[in-house]
């Protein structure tokens, strides 16, 4: 479960957030107030240390059920874009015990394949012009390429939406290799896709990105843009 923790620093249409300062096991406690968003559930919790926010993939609760959020991460200032509203400190997190529902689980897939993931059988043609890399290409020069422009011609093997106000996208083209991780790489972007698709993408590349919880990047695209 602590395998998802970066992904559930999230509420869709999200803005702004802090780094975490903190996170804990679990947080328990009873529902005072609920608000529901796109795939997120937030609850005002009264805990053993007073009233608190916090919030899970979209889950049925009601007003006194006693709940846990387990792998709660700490969040200051946190402002959603769909409720209008600022949280000083809210906690992320996935909902324990037996008001976990398949539901609310089904929103936690993973921001990145399983590390040793066999590469799927990919082969897309390289696209044309100056900017045009492949996969291998982006990751085998990503020094060179650090905050330049770049267009790749791939497939999407995961799609991860609503996660940090973007979208997440893993791309292969055939290139690289699974044995030395060069055969995969994270775009995010606004655009949506889906699993199968042979998109064109024009993003940035960036070095270096530490989302919190083990889940960096040496190399991914930002601000990508997707033709189909």
């Amino acid at each position: 479960m602590k395998h998802f923790i970066a992904l559930l620093l999230v509420l869709c249409n999200a803005t702004f957030w802090s780094a975490p300062a903190s996170a804990a096991p679990s947080l328990q406690g009873e529902v005072l107030e609920i608000k529901n968003v796109d795939n997120y559930t937030y609850v005002r919790l009264k805990t053993s240390t007073g009233e608190t926010w916090a919030a899970v993939p979209t889950a049925a609760l009601k007003p006194g059920a006693k709940v846990t959020v387990e792998n709660a991460m700490e969040m200051h200032n946190f402002e959603s874009k769909s409720l209008k509203k600022t949280f000083p400190v809210v906690y992320f997190g996935t909902l324990g015990g037996a008001a976990g529902t398949p539901a609310a689980q089904s929103g936690m897939a993973s921001a990145s394949p399983a590390k040793g993931e066999a590469a799927k059988e990919v082969k897309v043609p390289k696209a044309t012009g100056p900017l045009a890399r492949t996969v291998a290409e982006i990751i085998g020069k990503r020094t060179e390429l650090k905050d330049k422009p770049v267009l790749l011609h791939a497939q999407v093997v995961k799609f991860n939406g609503g996660i940090m106000d973007k979208n997440w996208i893993h791309l292969r083209d055939g290139s690289g290799s699974a044995a030395d991780d060069t055969q995969d790489i994270l775009a995010t972007s606004a655009d949506v896709a889906k699993v199968g698709d042979i998109v064109l993408v024009k993003g940035t590349v960036r070095l270096d990105k530490n989302f919190g919880s083990g889940y960096s990047y040496k190399v991914l695209v930002e601000d990508a843009k997707l033709q189909k």
